[in-house]
């Protein structure tokens, strides 16, 4: 009678560890590699809509370089904001009749955005900086300044929900 509580105990464990191994899984995979972020505003307008849900890649960055025109996730104070980084490390940056220039050179914006006042920023070696597609309507690095690395805990581009809108955003 004890063998077959025995036996029984053994098989209860064996049915649930598949189970025990996808809850560890999917735990690994949110605190290391994806996380869910809700987009909060209008300010990625018409890029991303308020209440979109997209993934957090919190992996790329760690064997690449951040690229311009990235959309990333930013930690500013106690918010985390959805951005595009614009301007690089390093760059100047300009804005003239609602055109990109960077070091002096036109850099054409291939993505949807409201035109921007004419500005002028000169960015540090360790900074980026970051800015809302709806240039009419955002909170960014025109008003807060440049963000660091440090700050920049991933990129995003793949919406998830709601399922109209599922896809890569660039």
């Amino acid at each position: 009678m004890e063998e077959i509580e025995k036996n029984k105990k053994k098989n209860y464990f064996r049915e649930l560890l598949p189970y025990f191994i996808i809850i560890l899984v999917v735990i690994f995979i949110k605190v290391f590699i994806v996380s869910p972020i809700r987009v909060n505003g209008e300010s990625m307008d018409s890029t991303l809509h308020d209440g979109d849900i997209m993934l957090l890649d919190e992996v790329s960055y760690r064997f690449s370089d951040i690229q311009r025109f990235d959309i990333v996730v930013i930690h500013r104070e106690d918010e985390y904001l959805i951005k595009r980084v614009i301007g690089l490390p390093g760059e100047k940056i300009k804005y003239v009749d609602g055109k990109l220039y960077v070091n002096g050179k036109y850099v054409k914006e291939d993505f949807k955005h409201k035109k921007t006042n004419d500005f002028f920023a000169i960015i540090d070696e360790e900074n980026y900086f970051v800015m809302g597609d709806n240039r009419t309507n955002s909170t960014d690095s025109r008003s807060f300044g440049t963000v660091s690395r440090d700050q920049i805990l991933g990129k995003t581009s793949l919406t998830i929900f709601p399922f109209s809108r599922f896809g890569n955003k660039k």
